[in-house]
């Protein structure tokens, strides 16, 4: 196949451009996804290919389609009555007048004139447009169908909030795990990362493969293993630098209004939850779970709260305070110790050992994130009063999955998280959400966040809402709906100048666990006496 396809024979600003094969070019090696460069008249432009058609000069070929049997015929005909055809999005345009080219790659606003020369995207051409690996961009993988490498700006990356979805199976563990890796190389942030299946601190699976190695494992200076479920970690011979214990007297009416669904409490019960926080005071859960009937019935008398509601609230408490984990009091300050491990520069992974339940993991994350976040607002605000970048936190990003759970619409005003992807990254605190149901996200929240990874999905409301606000949707549907069952992603959004479809890199075996920590940063330095008394 030639780097030349064809010539321009038509075109749209909004529909894009159509392009007629020349006569070498096989219809068949076109491919959705893979792109290529138009030769303007003043400017060159950067598209994707989005369809592919066969054409014909006379119509009654396609009703009466003529005996090709002999080798001479089909020739003649191929190219000259019948011919492919490309659409072709454009993307960006690269050059034009001075101002332009110093300014690099830019949105397209025109479209090429009529027989334009249309070429395979090069390497070169890659490179101009994502630029290549160095201390900022981080290399996750190859355009579809070149050996390119495809480079990410972590730093413009977790300037925002981000999301990665998928449905099952289709690889959106080990495309966050290089994502997570480039987040700890490439930028200044930190990760929080709230591991439900524990998949991304010492080892995680492999589908049909041996174990494959977390980030612990590859990065043992520069990561903390916390866990709620000591025992499970032993026995999976994993060394954890921190248990994690949740006092009773830590949750609050806001921790158990977002398990309403969960632990099928009423409105009127969740509302029984306020009222008691206010009679009873700070140790409020404790005490309703060791209520003895006259104390219930003293109580009713005193809060004006229905028996069936507070029966229902004591049902839902109930299921918290038999979580292993939820202890009366925490002798330890489970914020603090995460706190000061983030800010020396060290991510931290949650594991949840058999807490797997998604009540277990909505308490937690939101309860420790909630508290985590109020310590940045608080030291962010500091800072600016005193107009010193060397006293703001380090920039985190929280890693949450099953996200629908925490940003569906009923919920999502309640829950921390709905506030950090609303005020994308105020106080240096983002997410990065991992869902295989990002229609169960609220609209709101989808559309705040910056950059989308999205790997193969099949229902047609996770597609929309997915590409929901974006421009050329259509398209790049048609591209989102051809990736293949595993190991390919199409990203886009405020990182990436324009969409691309990819395969990540490999992870899995030696050579590229190789790769990934010959680059790797340097051991955290401990940090300055001024910032450790941030968390003081």
């Amino acid at each position: 196949m030639t780097d030349k396809l064809g010539i321009v024979v038509n075109a749209s600003l909004e529909k894009g451009v159509e392009v007629r094969l020349d006569a070498p070019v096989s219809v068949e090696d076109m491919v959705v996804g893979r792109y290529v460069t138009i030769e303007g008249q003043k400017r060159r432009f950067f598209g994707m290919i989005t369809d592919v058609r066969l054409g014909v000069t006379d119509e009654s070929l396609s009703i009466s389609p003529p005996d090709v049997s002999d080798p001479f015929i089909a020739d003649v005909l191929n190219g000259t009555s019948n011919f492919g055809q490309i659409h072709v999005t454009p993307m960006l345009t690269i050059g034009g007048d001075a101002d332009a080219i110093a300014e690099g790659p830019q949105p397209v606003k025109t479209i090429p004139a009529h027989y334009c020369a249309v070429n395979l995207a090069t390497e070169a051409d890659i490179e101009n447009v994502f630029g290549k690996e160095d201390k900022q961009r981080f290399f996750v993988g190859n355009p579809l169908d070149m050996e390119t490498k495809l480079c990410l700006n972590l730093e413009e990356f977790v300037k925002r909030s981000n999301g990665i979805f998928g449905k099952s199976g289709t690889g959106k563990t080990f495309l966050t795990r290089i994502l997570l890796i480039g987040i700890l190389q490439k930028s200044k942030a930190v990760n929080l990362i709230f591991d439900m299946h524990s998949e991304y601190g010492w080892k995680g699976t492999h589908e049909g493969g041996a174990p494959v190695k977390g980030l612990k494992q590859l990065f043992p200076s520069n990561v903390a293993v916390f866990t709620l479920d000591e025992e499970s970690s032993r026995r999976r011979k994993v060394a954890t630098d921190y248990v994690v214990k949740i006092g009773l007297n830590e949750i609050t009416p806001e921790d158990v209004s977002i398990l309403r669904s969960t632990l099928n409490l009423t409105d009127l019960a969740v509302e029984a939850a306020y009222q008691l926080r206010k009679v009873l005071g700070k140790d409020w859960l404790n005490k309703v779970l060791n209520l003895g009937e006259e104390e219930l019935e003293d109580l009713l008398k005193a809060s004006n709260i229905h028996e069936g509601s507070l029966q229902s609230l004591k049902r839902g408490l109930g299921t918290i305070g038999r979580l292993g984990f939820v202890v009366p009091e925490a002798k330890d300050d489970a914020v603090k110790n995460i706190l000061d491990y983030l800010q020396q520069g060290r991510n931290v992974v949650l594991e949840f050992g058999r807490y797997q339940e998604i009540a277990a993991y909505l308490l937690v994350a939101n309860l420790l994130s909630r508290r985590i976040y109020s310590s940045y607002q608080r030291k962010m605000e500091e800072a600016i009063a005193a107009d010193s970048d060397a006293l703001k936190p380090r920039p985190l990003v929280i890693t949450i999955e099953e996200a629908h759970k925490f940003l569906n619409p009923e919920v999502a005003d309640k829950t921390i998280f709905g506030t950090i992807a609303r005020e994308m990254r105020k106080y240096n605190v983002s997410l990065l959400v991992i869902d295989q149901r990002p229609s169960g996200i609220n609209e709101e929240v989808m559309s705040q966040l910056g950059t989308k990874i999205t790997c193969l999905l099949d229902n047609e409301r996770d597609i929309d809402a997915v590409l929901s606000g974006v421009s050329g949707k259509n398209e790049l549907k048609s591209v989102l709906a051809r990736l293949a069952p595993k190991q390919q992603a199409l990203i886009f959004g405020h990182a990436v100048p324009m969409p691309v479809a990819f395969q990540p890199r490999e992870y899995g075996s030696a050579a590229s666990y190789k790769d990934f920590t010959s680059s790797s940063p340097s051991s955290p330095e401990k940090p300055p006496e001024d910032i450790e008394k941030l968390w003081e």
